[in-house]
Order: C-alpha cells, then structure tokens, then sequence
C-alpha cells in the first residue's frame, strides 16, 4: 500500500470481470449496493471485525492487475522484522516496480511501465509499519463478503482513504487524494488477500486504479532486499 507519483503507495486495476463477489444469506444481512453493481453486506448478529493490520513477518504470492492496460504480473509481498517488500513484474514483463517499508523509510523504484522514461528510486523518511497500521486503523467496515476464486475466500472488506484538507462535515471543497478496498482474512485480520487503490498515487495508470491478489500468505518472515539504486536510510 504504498505508492504516490513516483512513489507506489500499494496497494490495483478494475477486477470486477473477474471476482464475483458473494453475499452471505439476507436474514443474517442488511444489503448495501455498491457503485460497480457488486452488493456488499453487513451482518446484524455479529459485533464490528478488527481492522486490518500488517504483520511484522510474512511471505505471499499473487498477481498484479492493471485492468484498463490489459496487463497482469506476478506479485510478491513479504515482511521481516517490520520492514516489507512488494516486488510486481520483472525484466520481462511491462510492468516492473518494487516499493519498499525499509528501517523508517519508503521507498519506491519503478524498472518499466508503459510510457515512463524516468527510473529514479525516491525515498521518504520517517515511514514505517507503524504509520501504514495507524491509517489502516482508521478503516471503515464495508462488509463480509466471498471471494469466488479458488479456493474461496471468506474476506470482510475494509475501506480507506486520505482527503484534503481535513475539515468538518458540511459544505466544504474536499479532495480524494488516495483511497483503498481492503480484503483481509474474516478470521485473521493480519492475512491479507486482496487490495484495490485508487487516487493520486496511482498516476502512471490512465484509470487511476490497480488491483494485487494473493494466492498464498504465510506468517512466516519473507525476504526484503533494498536495491542497489536506492539510497540507504541515514
């Protein structure tokens, strides 16, 4: 979750084609209908799930989906020790990108995407695992939802999002800098398996949005390298 302009905050492209989603049976649920046509729900019986919150110590694979680009890579998302890694593509894909919670500092390197000539690594200190869980903890629940691959998932679906300026409800200019879908895990809110961001930090992408899914994540500590083009933290 972690890309801005030249820095990937996480986090997507339209996979609506491609993961139905299920809601659980109506009179455990009140429906709520969603812009894309999908319906989410919210159960009565049961009190709000945790929020997400990324693990210290994991290791996933998955894909990488750029819809509106027609493209879809391999992804891999692991942690060690509080820092984390997500590698999407490589030297023979379109898309080729690294992003990076590295000893309190982000960093973001994109090898290849369509039309980007620059391949600056950027870094911004003063970031960690704590500040990414901060803000997932100021989620908002959407739902308990499935997802109908294989196997099914049976995920609560979490939103968040950045908005500017900060100012109370009312008749204010607002701006959507950055929001994000989350699907964690119904019974372990630290096993994530789907995410959706959209916004400013996505600006490579005509569409604004990218999708990554996860077909395995272990709580197992994974492999974080920082690369060579990157500046070492201070």
């Amino acid at each position: 979750m972690y890309r801005t302009r030249t820095r990937r905050l996480v986090t997507s492209g339209a996979l609506a084609g491609m993961l139905a989603i299920v809601a659980l049976p109506p009179a455990l649920a009140t429906d709520r209908a969603e812009p894309n046509g999908i319906t989410s729900v919210k159960r009565l019986d049961v009190p709000t799930p945790r929020p997400p919150r990324l693990p210290r110590n994991f290791d996933g694979t998955g894909k990488y989906i750029v819809r509106d680009l027609g493209i879809t890579v391999p992804f891999t998302w692991a942690g060690r020790d509080g820092d984390s890694q997500m590698v999407a593509g490589g030297p023979r894909y379109p898309i080729w990108f690294t992003n990076l919670i590295y000893r309190n500092s982000l960093y973001t390197l994109t090898y290849k995407w369509p039309g980007l000539d620059t391949h600056e690594c950027s870094r911004i200190p003063g970031f960690n695992l704590n500040t990414l869980n901060q803000k997932l903890s100021t989620s908002r629940f959407v739902g308990r939802e499935i997802l109908q691959r294989k196997p099914q998932r049976q995920v609560n679906h979490w939103r968040v999002g950045v908005v500017v300026p900060q100012l109370p409800p009312g008749n204010h200019l607002r701006f959507p800098v950055a929001l994000g879908d989350v699907y964690v895990d119904q019974h372990d809110p630290t096993t994530f398996w789907q995410v959706l961001q959209f916004g400013v930090q996505n600006l490579y992408d005509p569409e604004l949005d990218e999708w990554l899914t996860m077909n395995t994540f272990a709580h197992t500590p994974g492999t974080v390298t920082l690369p060579a083009q990157c500046p070492p933290p201070s």
